[in-house]
């Protein structure tokens, strides 16, 4: 039996998500796949919102060999602020973990990313997990990248609307 053009690229995008899902698995040890997704008003917690970034996730990110952390920034995407980072080179074809924080807003059912056009055409979209305060996924890069490629965050809120914003991948 041949197979297409088409389906052998369908074949090794399955067979390429699979892998990086089995890969993932053990990335977000001891945080609980099966909480709810929340988010918080500004006053319910006791962490500093101007600190930037979080030294004991760079840690843990660069002990499973995610190299050092990017700061991608901040913005209001909607009602959402989000804020956005990557570990490591972004390498065509390859892994990219990301992180996402997202506070305001109504609660939210679920992240997406991926690395490309806002389109996501000839990318592959990664789900991010829920961590303690952020999400968290391992993307990919698509091969070739696009020309002026961003890292793309889909928001999906509970009820199923969507808010879309792009951070400059800082390469």
């Amino acid at each position: 039996m041949s197979m297409d053009r088409n389906q052998l690229r369908l074949a090794a995008t399955l067979v390429t998500a699979t892998a990086l899902c089995a890969w993932s698995a053990g990335c977000g040890e001891g945080s609980n796949t099966n909480s709810a997704a929340h988010t918080h008003a500004s006053g319910d917690h006791d962490h500093d919102h101007d600190h930037d970034h979080d030294h004991a996730h760079e840690k843990e990110m660069a002990e499973e060999g995610h190299g050092a952390t990017v700061e991608l920034g901040e913005q209001k995407a909607g009602e959402f602020n989000v804020k956005a980072s990557r570990d490591g080179d972004v390498k065509a074809g390859a892994e990219l973990p990301v992180d996402i924080w997202v506070t305001g807003g109504p609660k939210v059912a679920a992240v997406r990313c991926w690395v490309g056009v806002e389109s996501g055409e000839g990318s592959m979209k990664a789900k991010a997990e829920l961590e303690k305060d952020n999400w968290h996924t391992h993307g990919e890069a698509p091969s070739p990248m696009p020309e002026g490629s961003k890292l793309w965050v889909e928001i999906e809120a509970e009820g199923g609307a969507k808010t879309l914003v792009s951070f400059d991948l800082k390469m």
